[in-house]
């Protein structure tokens, strides 16, 4: 049975990987939230300029700079895993594209969790 719909309707919303726009879409609204996140995190830090530890601990246990550090790490590892993604699916070709994709995965887990133990760690004074 021959498919009667056109190209463009066939591929509409929907790439070769059938993933649309969502990829895009994700990796554009992370880049946002990292300068956003970043932007005010550079200003926590210079704030900091010529304190102690225990002026960075006492800054990094106040709940707000705390999650605000938080959500730096975890938006600059999906951005990160998301355009390492992008390089793979582009540019590597055969047998290891997926072993690669999968330690893409794992090493942005990675990162983000000892990023957020650090954090937790700060904040709580453990």
């Amino acid at each position: 049975m021959s498919d009667m719909r056109t190209p463009l309707r066939r591929v509409r919303g929907m790439g070769s990987a059938h993933g649309g726009t969502d990829h895009f879409w994700q990796q554009r609204l992370t880049a946002i939230s990292n300068f956003i996140l970043i932007t005010i995190f550079v200003f926590v830090i210079i704030s900091l300029i010529g304190e102690g530890y225990e002026g960075m601990r006492a800054t990094f246990g106040n709940p707000i700079v705390g999650v605000a550090a938080a959500l730096v790490i975890v938006s600059a590892c999906v951005h990160m895993r998301l355009g390492m993604q992008t390089i793979i699916e582009d540019y590597v070709h055969g047998p290891m594209k997926w072993p690669l994709s999968i330690c893409n995965i794992f090493f942005a887990c990675l990162i983000a969790g000892l990023g957020l133990y650090a954090i937790v760690k700060m904040s709580f004074g453990v």
